[in-house]
């Protein structure tokens, strides 16, 4: 097949999905077309099969705010036309689903439809899709898709809460490609953080308020005060600078490291003994699933998605959104005991497999079969 792939080309959860999801396909001998305004940030090779169109984002004296939806548009048009794509994937309902349908719209007027499926990723639904400002849009764009995903079962109940769906909705969770993501040896790297033996806490985002970077600090000083321990906090965003003035509050500066933007997120994961997650809200939790594949025990909290990715009591253990006490309990029952420690390690491996790249992929495969056959142009 020729598919289109529509997503943001960040560092965030659903564009790590999109362009993760493109180059497996494009393993497999289909052809894979970005559309966006950045190269995405995991497409840092050549791939066979993979190409990237560039949205134009010319400045005009006239736009306070440059028309992205209108450039968005006329390049997947563009693409669709003179590519000759089968379809259309489009990644984070706002806005991608809605000038989806514009571009339908525009390209049967001249004769192609292509058929569009949209995956909906958690906070295009549970937070900016919920705007009132937002949300007409958001639901008719879901309607007037050919096909709908959603990352986790907990995502698409919300859906289905927040807006008057019709269209069947087909969970197809995130994954991971364990021929990168896997536990190897990183002694050397280890004692150049933790040079005397101490215990390697790790956090993963994009620093936005509803990661609780401020929770991650407060479970962390909690654990530092019973056991020698660093955290690694990895990503960058607005609570960025407010967590490092936290940290110097506490007295933490020497003990916490922020090293910003990672591609090699793998390695860093291979070094640490337990990952902190205490999301307000998180749909799936791709991090945590990173995580376990490097076979790292969590601490999180049991906000959307993230039970049905960590298991309590087994991969690690959950607990409610803000609850940094309890946390930081069961985060000492683990790195306390070395027995536990190890059968956690070894469960979340196990846990991470049921996610395993090879198994998604031909879920996406069918589904887009499914839609080729199905996909009938209606009016609004």
């Amino acid at each position: 097949m020729k598919i289109g792939i529509v997503c943001y080309p960040t560092y965030g959860g659903s564009g790590v999905v999109a362009t993760e999801l493109g180059i497996g396909l494009a393993n497999l001998g289909h052809e894979i077309h970005f559309i966006t305004y950045k190269r995405p940030a995991r497409l840092t090779s050549f791939h066979e099969n993979v190409f990237y169109h560039e949205v134009d984002t010319e400045e005009y004296p006239l736009f306070e705010y440059m028309p992205y939806d209108s450039m968005l548009a006329s390049k997947m048009v563009d693409v669709v036309r003179y590519e000759n794509l089968d379809i259309l994937h489009v990644h984070y309902a706002i806005p991608h689903a809605a000038v989806a349908y514009l571009s339908k719209k525009i390209l049967l007027s001249k004769g192609k439809y292509v058929p569009v499926v949209t995956t909906l990723h958690g906070t295009d639904i549970t937070l900016v899709g919920k705007n009132k400002a937002f949300s007409p849009v958001v639901e008719f764009s879901i309607n007037k898709s050919d096909g709908v995903t959603a990352v986790s079962e907990s995502l698409k109940q919300q859906t289905l809460d927040y807006f008057d769906i019709n269209k069947n909705i087909k969970v197809i969770p995130n994954f991971i490609d364990f021929e990168r993501f896997k536990r190897i040896n990183k002694d050397h790297f280890k004692k150049a953080i933790a040079p005397n033996g101490e215990r390697i806490i790790t956090h993963v985002s994009n620093f936005r308020k509803v990661k609780r970077i401020d929770d991650v600090v407060k479970v962390f000083h909690r654990i530092n005060q019973n056991l020698p321990s660093k955290l690694l906090l990895i990503g960058d965003g607005p609570e960025r600078r407010k967590a490092e003035s936290q940290c110097r509050r506490l007295g933490l500066c020497d003990e916490i490291r922020f090293l910003g933007k990672q591609d090699a997120i793998e390695e860093l994961m291979a070094v640490s003994d337990l990952f902190l997650l205490p999301s307000q809200k998180e749909s799936f939790g791709l991090a945590a699933l990173e995580a376990l594949a490097c076979e790292v025990p969590i601490i999180s909290s049991n906000a959307g998605g993230l039970p049905e990715v960590n298991l309590q009591g087994k991969t690690g253990f959950l607990s409610e959104v803000g609850d940094v006490e309890d946390m930081a309990n069961n985060a000492l029952k683990i790195l306390n005991n070395k027995k536990l420690h190890n059968e956690f390690r070894k469960n979340a491996l196990q846990q991470a497999k049921r996610f395993d790249i090879s198994n998604i992929l031909p879920e996406y495969e069918s589904y887009y079969e499914e839609v080729l056959k199905t996909a009938v142009y209606t009016a609004p």
